[in-house]
């Protein structure tokens, strides 16, 4: 799915500040979830546009860790409390605080992975997205964070 650029060094990627983790890891996801809705579905685009904002978003994102948190390794859980826990530039419309802060920790996981060049462990742990999440039009209907 990824190619792989420059790899960083592990204590390299782990001076990166978190926010900024959080913001190539959201990159990550969206080209993932969108990728693999696009393989699953022939549907109109209007479809998979409201399927993705339902798993893109903070809320989505949120009910997601929920099923994969337990899998972190002790390095990953780490760098999710410093995305938790950093401060944020920007607030969530349509999401509690609760749920912003853990979508950002869940993005600065991943986009900490993508600088170590970890894309097995990438697609490893997005790969527990349900297929029924995936369906465009179903998704829509089907999945409620």
């Amino acid at each position: 799915m990824f190619t792989k650029g420059k790899e960083y060094e592990r204590a390299e990627a782990s001076r990166v500040n978190a926010v900024t983790l959080a913001f190539l890891g959201d990159a990550v996801y969206t080209l993932f979830v969108r990728e693999a809705l696009v393989k699953s579905n022939s549907g109109k685009t209007s479809s998979l546009h409201r399927a993705s904002v339902r798993l893109l978003s903070a809320k989505g994102q949120s009910a997601f860790l929920d099923k994969v948190s337990s899998l972190f390794t002790q390095e990953e859980e780490e760098v999710y409390r410093r995305g938790r826990n950093a401060k944020k530039p920007t607030k969530s419309k349509n999401a509690s605080v609760v749920e912003y802060a853990r979508s950002t920790g869940f993005e600065a996981v991943l986009g900490y992975l993508y600088l170590l060049g970890d894309l097995e462990r990438i697609s490893y742990l997005l790969s527990f997205i349900e297929e029924e999440q995936l369906k465009g039009q179903d998704a829509v209907k089907a999945y409620k964070p």
